[in-house]
This record gives structure tokens, C-alpha cells and sequence, in this order.
């Protein structure tokens, strides 16, 4: 018996089909590669994150999505309601609660919930004449360059499954999220940097942590890569002390050479993906310090956007937004945490919404104008919300607060193909439900997808023996906010 046959009959069956060309990684790396996986010889790595074409001509080329986490309340902020005001401490009409859930029942099941007007002065601004709160005096001041959707409905009232939709479509872990799916439909055309970048700020991380920007069952190349504000955009980016570019090349072209010879062997789509992220890695090592050296930005950009160099803060980060685009970054997203105003404990709409709101308004307006200045808000869709709004009613707490509320609540967009200075949808009187044009998340997710040229229901991926998409089996286009 030669060596050949010993070594087979040693072999386990996992090894056996893990080593012969009839395995079903070669077949997958086969389809996902184009070519035959029966013997042929593997073609050279290719850039997963190269740019490519959309269905149709896009009005946008790129995302900053500016996430509220928590659930803002359109109350305080841009839903001004006389009604509510004029009812402010009578009890809501049993009619709007019958059916209706909310997260924290034992404060409205101890007594019928009342009505809660705002405390907050509310102008009107802009040539459109959009209801703006003092609240956000500087978005005030570019509210005419923003479209407002009022009458967006989710479907789950609990923090991290409300983040989790608004992001991957679906409650349930796993999915891919917006961002991933963009960049698998449209790749990246930035090869020093990620095609998919995320930005966070406020006292903590988002409810759902990464499952809110990562790239579920499509390939990890497309997930959300966390950045820092200050130092490496990325942790260990640096190489350590003693090793040189040129030994750390040697070191990555070892490694590369490692995992060819192991995707040649497993057919694995995820080594392709390995690949690509040390060789992304190696050139971020230039690319990264430049990228947020702010010292090439003049003196009055920093101060419209309130920057502190080297802070973690919202002001950088929207910075950093605007630096990353025009860098050629597909998707932006940025988390700013602290807006569960219930009420009690610091969290409530007096002086801790005061404070956030304080944090964001000034940088939010000086993105809008700074995109603008570089001609580069035409084809870029921002896009501003949370993952749910608030009651129209009050809580029963020690300071003023609002629950979380899902029947419909507000985001806005700008640029990148939306009309500007318009609303889209109507609540009724109190702020509760909507009474025209009512959006689902589905809907809003169909939308950005339709402005980058892609068919939200022929972006699709195939996992375990089904055909996925964003929206899911939902999902129109809001016609209405497109220019």
C-alpha cells in the first residue's frame, strides 16, 4: 500500500470532502468566483468592495445616516400640536388606546394616561414655514434644505429589536443591515477605506450593538467597520514599536500567500474576505491618520462644527462624515445615544434633552452646509431618526417624560435626490396615528435603495434556500420626498 492510500484511509470524512475538488465550499467559491471549481486553477482575489453598477441611474451616490438612539421625541423637537397643547393634563379618549401596547404599561395601567403638551417654543422657519422648537436652533436655520417624513409606524416598542428593524428590515438577529446591503449592491469607491463606515458618541453604545450594522449571512466585507475619533480610526492600527512598513509588508504578503493557498483548499468565500481586510488594513495605515487629522481643515469649519480635536464627540464625528465621503465611503452612519427622555433619573425633557439636543444641533447644521460648500449634498443622501418617537401622553414619573411610541413618528432626509423644504404625511390632532400617508419602515428602507439606483426587491441574497432582501416581503417607495 503506498503513502497516497495510507494517507486516504487516515483521512476522516470531513477531511476527505474538505480536501477533494467535489467539496461544497469549491462548489460555492465556484458560483461565487464565476468559474468551475473542479480542478481549475483559482483566479486572482478580487476586490469585494469594488465599485458596482446600479440597476438604474441614481440620484445619490452615498449615505450619512444620523441615528438617534433612544427615540427622540417630535413633541420637543418638530411636531408642534395645538390641540395637544390645548388638552395638555386631560386624559387621552380611550379610543386611541384600545389595541395598543406600549413599553411601560404599569405607568399608564395605574391611572388612564393624560396628555402632555410641550413646554418648548416652537417657531416657525424657512421659507417652507416648518415647525421647528428652540430646541434646534441651528437645524432651524437650514430646515428649508430638509424633507420631513411625519408618519412613520414600526413594529416593535422595545429599544434594541426597534433598532434592529430600523436597520436590518427585521427584528431578528442576524440579517444584514442597510449599510451592509448598500455596499453589496454598489461596493465602494474608496479602495483606502471601508465602503461602510460607523461613527458613535453619547454616555453609551447602542441597544443591539454591532447586529445593528453588520452584515448577518452576506459576506462580512460588507459589515459596518466601527471607527474612533480620536488616535487609530481603528484599535491596533499602528504597527508596533520596532517593525517597519516594509517588514510589516513582508508579514502581509505571508499571511496572503497562507490564506490563497487555504481558500485554494476549502473553496471558504470568507477567506476572499480575510484577504481583502488585511490588504484594506495595511493601506488604512496611511490612510487612517490622514483621515482624521483635522488640521487640514480651516479654523471656521472646525468652529461651525464645534469640533474639539481628539474628542469623541458627535461635532467630530459628523466632521469625520463629511471627510469620509468625499473620500469615496459608500455609507456613514452615525449613533448619538441619550434620547430615552421617560423621565426620572436624568433622563427627561427638561434639562437632559438639553443637553443632547445641545450636542447635535449645531454639527447637524454645519454638515448640511459644509456637503453643500463641496458640492457634494446633490449626491448625498442624508438622512436624520430613531428607531421609534414618543407618546403624545406624559408618564408617571419624578420629572417630565414620554413613552416610547411607534404608530407614527418623524425622520428627515436632504439631498441626493429628495425635494427639498416639503412634509410628507399627516397625524391627527394629538400627534398619535397618522391620517395621511403613512410609511412603514419598509417603505423608508425602499427609498434609500431607490435613490442609489437599486430595486429594493431585486437586491436580494440567497441563504438557505431563500431569496432575502431589506424590506423583506414589504416595502413602496415614498414618491412623494423624491425631487
Amino acid at each position: 500500500m503506498g503513502s497516497d492510500d495510507r494517507n486516504l484511509l487516515n483521512s476522516t470524512r470531513r477531511q476527505f470532502f474538505n480536501q477533494c475538488f467535489v467539496g461544497l465550499g469549491q462548489m460555492a467559491l465556484g458560483s461565487y468566483l464565476g468559474g468551475s471549481a473542479f480542478g481549475a486553477k483559482l483566479p486572482k482575489v478580487s476586490n469585494p468592495l469594488a465599485p458596482k453598477a446600479p440597476h438604474f441611474t441614481p440620484k445619490a451616490k452615498r449615505v450619512i445616516y444620523l441615528f438617534m438612539a433612544g427615540g427622540p421625541s417630535q413633541f420637543e423637537l418638530f411636531d408642534y400640536k395645538e390641540e395637544l397643547q390645548r388638552y395638555s393634563g386631560k386624559e387621552i379618549p380611550q379610543s386611541f388606546l384600545e389595541g395598543k401596547r406600549f413599553a411601560f404599561m404599569e405607568s399608564f395601567s395605574k391611572q388612564v394616561p393624560k396628555l402632555l403638551g410641550t413646554r418648548r417654543e416652537f417657531k416657525r422657519h424657512g421659507e417652507s414655514g416648518k415647525w421647528v422648537s428652540e430646541c434646534m436652533p441651528h437645524t432651524a436655520q437650514v430646515v428649508d434644505d430638509l424633507s420631513f417624513v411625519k408618519t412613520i409606524k414600526g413594529e416593535n416598542f422595545n429599544h434594541a429589536p426597534a433598532k434592529i428593524f430600523a436597520n436590518t428590515g427585521s427584528p431578528r438577529f442576524g440579517r444584514p443591515s442597510m449599510g451592509a446591503w448598500v455596499t453589496y449592491g454598489l461596493g465602494s469607491e474608496s479602495d483606502q477605506l471601508p465602503g461602510f463606515v460607523v461613527l458613535q458618541s453619547g454616555p453609551r453604545g447602542p441597544r443591539g450593538g454591532a447586529l445593528n450594522w453588520g452584515s448577518g449571512f452576506i459576506p462580512t466585507s460588507y459589515q459596518g467597520v466601527p471607527f474612533q475619533g480620536g488616535g487609530d480610526p481603528i484599535l491596533n492600527l499602528s504597527n508596533p514599536e520596532g517593525v517597519t512598513r516594509q517588514r510589516q509588508g513582508q508579514i502581509l504578503e505571508t499571511i496572503r500567500q497562507l490564506n490563497l493557498n487555504h481558500l485554494d483548499d476549502t473553496g471558504d468565500p470568507e477567506i476572499a474576505t480575510r484577504i481583502a481586510s488585511y490588504e484594506m488594513a495595511f493601506r488604512m495605515q496611511t490612510s487612517g491618520p490622514e483621515l482624521i487629522d483635522f488640521s487640514q481643515e480651516s479654523s471656521k469649519t472646525l468652529d461651525m462644527y464645534g469640533v474639539e480635536p481628539g474628542a469623541n464627540s458627535f461635532a467630530n464625528n459628523c466632521l469625520l462624515a463629511r471627510r469620509l465621503v468625499e473620500r469615496g465611503v459608500r455609507f456613514v452612519q452615525l449613533y448619538h445615544t441619550d434620547w430615552d427622555h421617560h423621565g426620572g433619573g436624568g433622563q427627561n425633557l427638561n434639562e437632559a434633552l438639553d443637553n443632547v439636543t445641545g450636542q447635535i444641533d449645531k454639527p447637524i447644521a454645519a454638515l448640511i452646509r459644509d456637503l453643500k460648500s463641496h458640492g457634494l449634498l446633490e449626491d448625498t443622501l442624508v438622512m436624520w431618526g430613531g428607531e421609534f418617537g414618543r407618546t403624545p401622553m406624559g408618564e408617571l414619573r419624578e420629572t417630565v417624560g414620554r413613552n416610547h411610541h411607534i404608530d407614527a413618528f418623524p425622520m428627515w432626509f436632504a439631498g441626493g435626490g429628495v425635494r427639498p423644504g416639503q412634509v410628507v404625511g399627516e397625524t391627527d390632532e394629538l400627534g398619535f396615528n397618522a391620517v395621511e400617508d403613512g410609511v412603514t419602515v419598509h417603505d423608508v428602507q425602499a427609498t434609500v435603495l431607490h435613490l442609489l439606483g437599486l430595486d429594493h426587491e431585486n437586491l436580494t441574497f440567497k441563504f438557505q434556500g431563500r431569496d432575502f432582501r431589506l424590506t423583506d416581503v414589504g416595502g413602496n417607495v415614498i414618491h412623494k420626498l423624491l425631487a
